[in-house]
């Protein structure tokens, strides 16, 4: 597949490349597996965030989480991490659909994606009278309170969207920028620069920290790169490269270049994990999350390692979840936890809606006309 499409500062490019059926079919899987993976990461994390190695190990053996443990009421739940995963995706998706009106910024819309997430930790339920809200925000399992971060909150607490120039909550570099930021990975059409650029500015929206800014677009590259197919390790080099030319950049780079020696180190453990953080700051996360996906030896490996650790379980494992994800497809992750997954079919539909929109979105929707059932589900409003 061969093509540009526009970026965050760009115009409103169309995508010229024609995609085969396999190359449809592989990009589904790299979508679904990416989108699946960090919710099963997210929820093998989600019972023990707050616990200490210590803690795990006494409360579930020598090995520490080995399964899915109750959190919120009920295995398999997922915490903000992936709520927020999916308004990024649903906001992407708008961009594109809205770009047929002439308007063509897609921070805007992903603003606008989590105000609607927003307003799930707020509110009891949906709004049905709001049908601008689209089908993303009318599904009630996403409106629970599971743990989402101070910053996320205020920063999205009123209509003001914070820019690079004058972001919101210019201290904070926490993780809640890393943890939903892989779906700008997966806009497979756009030159690598233009994701890191989009997730960056999207990130500011409620982390103004450099680190949390550069961080957040970082980890959306290196998907990036995987989706497109290169390895692990060549998107993180690749990605590397590009963060040397940004200022504030050496938290990030730092934390990434430990990921990569700590692979040489010998054989992974959690406490080699632990050596890279806890996981609260967006850089650690991403740091973490990126040497257990390195290390892998499959998904489950990687997964249990990236969560049985005493910081933030959830978005490390949410992390490490989409890296795994967009390398191997879905039909890479565990049975098991896919079946036992919180909102898998709303992951799964949202999924392929993602996926549908890339490739053969000008048969959806486009001046000369569109489809009123996708116009539905994604209003250009």
């Amino acid at each position: 597949m061969t093509g540009t499409d526009g970026g965050a500062e760009t115009g409103p490019a169309r995508v010229t490349a024609i995609w085969g059926r396999a190359e449809q079919q592989d990009f589904r899987s790299r979508v679904r597996g990416c989108l699946l993976g960090g919710a099963v990461g997210d929820a093998l994390g989600a019972g023990v965030e707050f616990d200490s190695l210590d803690a795990i190990r006494a409360a579930h053996g020598p090995q520490g989480v080995t399964d899915y443990v109750t959190a919120y009421g009920r295995r398999g739940a997922v915490t903000d991490d992936t709520q927020m995963t999916l308004f990024t995706v649903d906001g992407l998706i708008r961009a594109h659909v809205r770009r047929d009106t002439g308007a063509w910024h897609p921070p805007t819309d992903v603003h606008a994606a989590y105000r609607r997430w927003a307003a799930t930790q707020r509110d009891w339920g949906p709004d049905e009278r709001r049908e601008e809200d689209g089908w993303l925000a009318r599904e009630e399992w996403l409106y629970a309170r599971r743990a989402p971060g101070n910053a996320c909150l205020t920063g999205l607490a009123d209509d003001r969207m914070g820019t690079l120039e004058n972001p919101k909550n210019p201290g904070s570099k926490g993780c809640g920028t890393v943890m939903r930021s892989a779906p700008f990975g997966l806009l497979v059409g756009w030159e690598p620069q233009l994701v890191f650029q989009l997730a960056v500015e999207c990130a500011a929206q409620t982390h103004g920290h450099p680190t949390g800014c550069l961080a957040a677009g970082a980890f959306a590259t290196i998907v990036h790169g995987l989706a497109r197919g290169e390895s692990l390790d060549a998107a993180v080099q690749r990605t590397l490269v590009q963060l040397a030319t940004r200022p504030g950049h050496e938290e990030t780079t730092e934390a990434l270049k430990h990921a990569l020696g700590a692979v040489r180190q010998g054989m992974p453990s959690p406490e080699r994990v632990a050596a890279l953080g806890e996981g609260w700051t967006a850089e650690e996360a991403l740091a973490m999350g990126v040497y257990c996906a390195l290390v892998a030896e499959d998904v489950r490996h990687g997964l249990l390692l990236a969560v049985n650790h005493g910081g933030d379980s959830d978005s490390t494992g949410s992390i490490c979840g989409n890296l795994l994800g967009a390398i191997h497809g879905e039909t890479a992750l565990p049975p098991a936890w896919v079946a036992e997954l919180e909102g898998r079919s709303t992951i799964l539909e949202l999924a392929d809606d993602f996926a549908m929109e890339m490739t053969q979105g000008p048969a959806l929707h486009g001046p000369a006309g569109a489809s009123s059932a996708w116009l539905s589900r994604y209003p250009r409003a």
